[in-house]
């Protein structure tokens, strides 16, 4: 019986190439030079810290431009409201979606079998199981996903005859 899954991960190896590429401009960037500007991750969350707020919106845009040009979509990153920190600085905290939650997948999960297509959805921990008996209906599945235009990006992996 074909199968696929249904994911989403963030790539945090290339998460961390994109913090390197804003460190680097950091230092070599005229008006960011010698500021207490700096971007780091921990785990599943990033961290920017700046000396203003006008600081911390470039840092939060060189940091999308990079995310874009490794391939990172956006939507993956959720930004937080900025916060006050310790000597005169601004924090900001932008936490990775990794892994569909369980209300998600649900709303995935009854979606799809409100289609009428043949197959079975699965909600395996932060995975979502998609069976049917042929290859057409589990394409129409994807695509039918693909246009529910969900604020978290998937993908579709373990594509299986």
């Amino acid at each position: 019986m074909p199968s696929f899954d249904v994911v989403s991960r963030t790539d945090l190896m290339e998460v961390d190439n994109a913090i390197n590429g804003v460190r680097r401009e950091i230092q070599t960037r005229f008006d960011l030079k010698g500021t207490k500007n700096d971007i780091s991750r921990d785990d599943n969350t990033l961290t920017m810290t700046a000396d203003d707020t006008m600081k911390l919106r470039q840092l939060e845009d060189l940091l999308r431009s990079y995310l874009v040009r490794r391939k990172l979509d956006p939507a993956a990153f959720d930004f937080q409201k900025p916060q006050d920190a310790a000597g005169d600085t601004i924090r900001q905290n932008i936490s990775i979606k990794q892994g569909i939650d369980s209300d998600l997948g649900r709303k995935i999960s009854k979606a799809v079998k409100g289609t009428k297509i043949k197959v079975q959805v699965a909600i395996q921990g932060t995975e979502l199981r998609v069976s049917g008996k042929t290859r057409d209906d589990l394409q129409s599945t994807i695509k039918f996903i693909k246009e529910m235009e969900l604020d978290q990006p998937l993908q579709y992996v373990n594509f299986r005859n």
